[in-house]
Formats: structure tokens, C-alpha cells, sequence
């Protein structure tokens, strides 16, 4: 459906595009913004790309929408060719929607008026359908005579949702639109939109700097870093089998451990003997890193090592304890809170990975 391939995007004084010499570096004529970004979205499917603030992922969002040239590379959705370096289609003919971060409804229309603004001159009896579909779905029936300011921020960003999806795009874009509201609503709006989104099969790009509520969004995230595309997965691809450091670092906790390849299936560490869950291509004796995440640090009765408590950090149902070993390496592990350790209190811990991801040190 929507292919987006190696587009590289270049800001300059005049945010015009330009010709790139230099690999996607920056050059003298403009800063690349984006390197060889491609990714592909299929009919249905929800995405996001995440990523650092900074790191190009709205500069991506707005090259899609039209608001953004590009300066290589070409943008396709449903076999149109909506931008490349030399043609760039009008924001308002790609048929794309767009919920931004801020809401951006008009003030002094009703939701009613907010909803129906970008299908004014369709016929009068179209209108009221798609009025009554789109109050319906984000269950809002009771407030269509209501103005922005007299709804809460969850309810003024499914008006923003049933306005961007009124005209029916074919696509449609979401900027960090739960960003401004507090955080059980933000998770809560954030499986409603999935939910709404799923309901009338309509494809979505989301963008936000927030691991869990890409997570919980998409089906395929995108992770960007400096401008380029890291790794485009699953989100439990992402967690467990990161393509690099980056990746590994960005998403999910976890700390490294230096560690030795014995074969292409284990890793000597202070923690002992990890065994992977496939056969890797390391030869005996290299040097990695053994990515820990809380989860694969467990306390032991008995053939562990100790550890001491040098923080923790208190969340209701789990506290996250930073545990230095011996060697002064550090890992972190996540206890139920009821277990209340202190600062100082040397803990015995063993090791329990059931999925072993590990660089080598020029990775």
C-alpha cells in the first residue's frame, strides 16, 4: 500500500530539496535530515515510527503528508507516486489524513462543524451519515453541538481523529497526538484509537518518542536514530532481537555484560554459563556484550553471585533494583515490591535467560 523508499530529506535556508553528493551527509547546499529511510505499510496495518526527539521521525511523517520535499528517493501510495526529487504532489490531493499533536480544531466551530469541515461540499444527506457514523464510533453523540473548549483533552482528540477520517483517506498520520494529555489517558485513548482505527480498517502511521505506547499501537514499528532507519519489525522483534546496540539500548531496560564466546551456542559471563537459542557465528573466544534485561536476573537460594543494591527506583506492583556485581559490572533486575531490599543489601542472583542477544565489541 504505502512504500516509502531511501528517501533522504535536506534542510536549508530556503527548506528547499537538494541534490545529495555526499553519502546523506550534511553538504554545502543543506543538512540531511533523513538517510535512505524505506520502509513498506500494508493495507490495514498500523505502524509508528519511534525514536529520540530529534532523530527525523516527524521530518519522515511530514515528507509522507506533503508538508516536507524530499531530495531522494520516492514515496508511493497504492502505486502513485505521491513525491520523489522531482515531483512533489500537493498535501491536500494525496488523500491523506492527519491528527496532529495539538488537536488543531477551529475554536469557533461546533464538533459537529469541526467533523464535517473537510467534506463541507459533499451533499447535504452524505454529510449527515458520515457525521452520525463518526460521532457514533468515537462515541461522542451527546457533544456534536458542544464547542472545543468545553470538552476534556481525550475528547478533543477524538474529535481531531473523526475530522482527520471524515473525507475517508487512504492513510492515515497521527503526530504525537497523546502527548499532551496525562498518562492513564494517555494509554487508555492510545488502544481506543487502535481499536476505532482496526474497526473501520484504515492504515495509520503513528509517530511518538514513547516505547510502550508504540508498543501497545503498532503493528510494525520503526526505529530511527541520526536520521536513519535502525530496524522496521514487530514490536516483539524489536524487544528481542535487536539489530544493534542502539536498538537494544532504546528499547525495553537492560544493561551489557562483557562476556566470552565458548561455541556458537554459549557465553562465559560473570553470571556463569548463558546458553542461547540458536546456533550464532561467533568463534570461541570472542569478545561480546550479553544484553540483560531485568527479567534475566532472578534471586537464588544458593548458586548464584552476590550482588549489591546500589539503587532502586519504587513503581506500585515492581521495583527496579541496579545490582553491582563483583567485578563492579552493573545489571538491573525487577522484584515484586514486596520484596524490600536496601541500599547496600547484597543479594544472591543467578542468571535466567531464555533469549540470548549479544554483540561483539566492534558492533
Amino acid at each position: 500500500m504505502l512504500k516509502v523508499n531511501s528517501i533522504q530529506c535536506h534542510y536549508n535556508q530556503n527548506n528547499r530539496p537538494q541534490s545529495n553528493n555526499s553519502g546523506g551527509e550534511a553538504n554545502s547546499a543543506g543538512l540531511a535530515i533523513l538517510n535512505d529511510i524505506s520502509f513498506h505499510v500494508n493495507s490495514g496495518e498500523i505502524c509508528c515510527l519511534l525514536g529520540p526527539s530529534g532523530c527525523g521521525k516527524t521530518t519522515a511523517l511530514r515528507a509522507i503528508a506533503g508538508f516536507q520535499p524530499i531530495s531522494h528517493g520516492e514515496i508511493i501510495l497504492n502505486d502513485r507516486v505521491l513525491g520523489n526529487s522531482e515531483f512533489q504532489l500537493d498535501p491536500e490531493h494525496r488523500n491523506i489524513g492527519m491528527v496532529f499533536q495539538d488537536y488543531a480544531l477551529f475554536p469557533h466551530l461546533t464538533v459537529l462543524d469541526n467533523i464535517l469541515f473537510g467534506v463541507r461540499k459533499r451533499p447535504a444527506a452524505e454529510q449527515q451519515k458520515i457525521a452520525n457514523d463518526l460521532l457514533a464510533l468515537i462515541r461522542l453523540e451527546d457533544t456534536k453541538k458542544r464547542f472545543p473548549h468545553e470538552l476534556s483533552g481525550g475528547q478533543q482528540q477524538r474529535v481531531a481523529l473523526a475530522r482527520a477520517l471524515a473525507p475517508n483517506p487512504t492513510l492515515l498520520l497521527l503526530d504525537e497526538p497523546f502527548s499532551n494529555l496525562d498518562v492513564d489517558l494517555r494509554r487508555h485513548l492510545n488502544l481506543e484509537v487502535r481499536d476505532i482505527l482496526k474497526a473501520i480498517g484504515t492504515s495509520a502511521i503513528l509517530v511518538t518518542h514513547d516505547q510502550e505506547e508504540a508498543f501497545a499501537f503498532g503493528d510494525h514499528i520503526g526505529l530511527i536514530h541520526e536520521g536513519r532507519l535502525q530496524q522496521w519489525d514487530t514490536p516483539f522483534n524489536l524487544f528481542h532481537e535487536p539489530i544493534n546496540r542502539f536498538v537494544a539500548n532504546f528499547v525495553g531496560q537492560g544493561r551489557l555484560l562483557p562476556g566470552m564466546a565458548l561455541d556458537q551456542h554459549r557465553v562465559q559471563t560473570e553470571l556463569g554459563v548463558i546458553a542461547g537459542n540458536r546456533a550464532y557465528q561467533w568463534q570461541p573466544d570472542t569478545p561480546l556484550d550479553i544484553l540483560m534485561r531485568p527479567d534475566d536476573i532472578v534471586l537464588s537460594d544458593s548458586d548464584g553471585i552476590l550482588a549489591e543494591v546500589i539503587k532502586k527506583v519504587f513503581s506500585g506492583s515492581t521495583t527496579l533494583y541496579t545490582l553491582r556485581l563483583p567485578t563492579g559490572s552493573l545489571v538491573e533486575s525487577l522484584f515484586p515490591s514486596h520484596h524490600d531490599y536496601q541500599l547496600g543489601e547484597k543479594l544472591t542472583v543467578r542468571a535466567q535467560v531464555e533469549h540470548l542477544i549479544a554483540f561483539t565489541i566492534d558492533e
